[in-house]
């Protein structure tokens, strides 16, 4: 797999950002604008990306999820951990058995080798494609499946246990994209080349 370069964000959309885009709180878990927008689902997630893009003059968008797992592995810096920074969950994520079941402010856990927050837990990340196989052969910037009923989500959330392979920086799962989780957020990506 080759990918072109592109910009991640450092950590989830927090919910100031999204309010100074949106004007609306959709969050479950309020109290702090530095906590990951959640509640939201993969529609909400394009509004609001077309939306910043206008006010920044700038092509924002959800990662793919190659991109998102290769910035969850550490990129070109990677040491290899199971987690995205570590092999100890609790150390880079926020989980049932840390979390006291809420959100926490984005970028209190240690980054990985990237400086990326929070990609083994606190929310589920929407990720752009559609959710499907993996397909076998090389590829240049694989943009998964081109229709599905099902779009995909990386990373895993504060809420659940660390018995499933979701926190690890190959878990993957997926949901309807009209479907809001009271653990579902998003994180920004860009072309650099703009």
């Amino acid at each position: 797999m080759t990918l072109s370069s592109y910009g991640i964000g450092e950590t989830e959309v927090t919910q100031a950002l999204w309010y100074e885009v949106m004007v609306d709180y959709p969050s479950y878990h309020q109290g702090d604008e530095n906590l990951p927008v959640e509640n939201i689902d993969w529609n909400q997630c394009q509004t609001f990306v077309t939306k910043l893009s206008r006010l920044m003059d700038r092509n924002f968008r959800l990662p793919t999820e190659a991109e998102w797992e290769f910035a969850a592995r550490g990129g070109n810096k990677s040491q290899g951990y199971i987690y995205a920074g570590s092999n100890t969950l609790g150390l880079v994520a926020w989980y049932a058995l840390n979390s006291d079941d809420t959100t926490h402010p984005v970028a209190t856990k240690l980054p990985n080798e990237l400086g990326l927050y929070d990609m083994s837990g606190n929310v589920f990340e929407w990720c752009q494609d559609w959710y499907g196989a993996y397909s076998s052969g090389a590829q240049y910037n694989p943009q998964g499946p081109s229709s599905g009923s099902y779009r995909v989500c990386r990373s895993s959330s504060y809420c659940r246990q660390n018995n499933n392979s979701w926190f690890k920086c190959f878990g993957r799962t997926y949901d309807d994209p009209t479907s809001k989780a009271l653990d579902s957020g998003m994180r920004l990506a860009c072309d650099v080349n703009q």
